[in-house]
């Protein structure tokens, strides 16, 4: 004896069967049936908007120019300055969260940061291009500060390979605490800077690790890659 609602049982089996690999709701509003394509596993693409990496990436910038062109800034107010405890100004991670220069890997730490004769010089923005940027980032961070006492800073610095014009790498770093205005900055990053690059360019730390440390805080960047005194230069050492 035929049953005719078997048939019907049997079609809408397979239809549920061959289905059950997709989701029907995976939280994000996606249609039943319909597969969640995987998140984006590189690093960054250059040029994007501040804040656009993945979580724990740097973003990889344009690397050295010919030719730089004023690069545009966050709008203003946009960014926000935090402090350590002790006061030291940190950049606002959405706005300027480090870029590295594709021109520097570990493989040529030797032809270029760790060159003797220096390197930051050959690739770093005029300041026709820069004093634009600077005045145009202060207003993304409310700097209302006296111009002459920030300096214009890279996070990530020339000499840790940061990328020299991408808004992701640079901000208005204002004094720091014991400052006397109208006395230029007063940055106590730089040595911290110069103590990297010598642990670079002697092997004791790598320049990725180096890179990540002082993107995400410099304060503590020689203390989380256990540096201690910053070791001895072996010669001049390029700037930021």
């Amino acid at each position: 004896m035929r049953y005719p609602g078997r048939t019907a049982l049997a079609a809408a089996a397979l239809v549920l069967f061959t289905t059950a690999g997709c989701s029907s709701d995976s939280g994000h509003g996606t249609k039943s049936g319909s597969h969640t394509a995987p998140p984006p596993t590189s690093a960054s693409v250059p040029g994007s908007a501040p804040g656009t990496q993945a979580a724990g990436r740097i973003a990889v910038g344009a690397g050295p120019q010919t030719t730089y062109a004023v690069a545009a800034q966050p709008a203003a107010g946009r960014c926000h300055y935090r402090y350590t405890k002790d006061g030291q100004p940190l950049p606002d991670p959405s706005c300027t969260p480090g870029a590295v220069s594709p021109a520097v890997t570990q493989a040529n730490i030797k032809e270029t940061i760790c060159k003797p004769g220096g390197y930051t010089s050959t690739i770093r923005p005029p300041v026709n291009i820069t004093n634009k940027e600077k005045a145009a980032n202060a207003q993304s961070y409310g700097y209302t500060g006296p111009m002459g006492d920030a300096e214009y800073d890279h996070l990530i610095s020339l000499q840790l390979g940061g990328d020299p014009n991408d808004p992701r790498n640079l901000w208005v770093e204002p004094p720091s605490p014991g400052h006397v205005p109208g006395k230029g900055p007063n940055n106590p990053k730089d040595s911290v800077e110069t103590h990297l690059h010598t642990a670079i360019c002697k092997g004791q730390t790598t320049l990725a690790a180096a890179q990540q440390a002082i993107a995400t805080d410099w304060t503590t960047a020689e203390a989380k890659l256990g540096i201690k005194d910053g070791g001895a230069s072996d010669g001049p050492v390029d700037s930021d």
